[in-house]
């Protein structure tokens, strides 16, 4: 079995052909998925979705990019929300220097914001981080989200950046970089940190796996980024699929 733990099935990309995927996923012993909903659209859709599929779970709070267009209100409709039984995290949130669309001073206000929320209603934090590392993690232990925890959602950093994150109760997303030729970070990463760290996640519709790269992406591709972590470690892809799944239930505190 395995947990897809973000993914962004309420994109406009599965429109039209949402309950095939969600199929091909559970075929393919991908068993339960974490819907990720980072603006108003797609946190109202991830809300439907978790209504609707039982073995569907929501993380919601702001995209950096979008940081500028986020208000008081949003983030107290997102603590309220964050009540709802299914509602599993808080994100994603983090810094992302690479769009300049939200001034870096606006993304670290609001990464601050979301912090102090999670902490407030007790749930773990799902961290983007792009081209600003030395930032997120100075800003998470200013604001000691070692309290609830989180996870590096897809990781690029190196591996004592990761270890870094381990000491400050986070988890590391992995998921189609790894299985690229040329991810040089994300495959010593993955062959480094002991499983009980790891969790494995597409980020579907983006970041389609070998052999899928540019394609759409779709959560019943999971289990291609468990094997290339078996085969780094050089272990059995069911003992990978067993920790990663163990640890997602673990860190999103869903039953079994």
């Amino acid at each position: 079995m395995f947990i897809d733990t973000h993914v962004h099935l309420n994109s406009e990309q599965y429109e039209k052909d949402l309950q095939q995927v969600i199929d091909r996923a559970l075929a393919n012993n991908v068993k339960k998925m974490v819907v990720v909903g980072f603006d108003q659209p797609t946190i109202k859709r991830a809300m439907e979705l978790v209504e609707t599929y039982d073995f569907l779970y929501a993380v919601i709070g702001w995209h950096p990019v979008d940081a500028i267009d986020c208000t008081q209100e949003d983030l107290n409709w997102i603590e309220r929300l964050a009540a709802h039984p299914k509602v599993v995290a808080i994100g994603e949130t983090g810094l992302d220097y690479h769009w300049d669309k939200s001034p870096k001073e606006i993304q670290q206000d609001l990464l601050r914001k979301q912090i102090q929320l999670a902490k407030r209603v007790k749930l773990p934090i799902v961290i983007h981080n792009r081209e600003a590392t030395n930032d997120c993690i100075r800003i998470l232990q200013e604001e000691d989200a070692s309290e609830v925890g989180g996870v590096m959602h897809c990781f690029s950093g190196s591996v004592e950046t990761a270890k870094i994150c381990i000491g400050m109760n986070f988890m590391i997303g992995l998921g189609g970089p790894v299985t690229f030729k040329n991810a040089k970070k994300p495959k010593e990463v993955a062959e480094a940190i002991p499983l009980d760290y790891l969790m494995v996640e597409t980020d579907a519709p983006f970041l389609a796996p070998h052999p899928h790269r540019g394609k759409r992406n779709e959560p019943s591709y999971v289990p291609l980024v468990a094997e290339e972590i078996a085969r780094l470690k050089n272990i059995a892809v069911e003992e990978v699929a067993e920790a990663t799944t163990q640890n997602a239930l673990r860190f999103y505190n869903i039953s079994n």
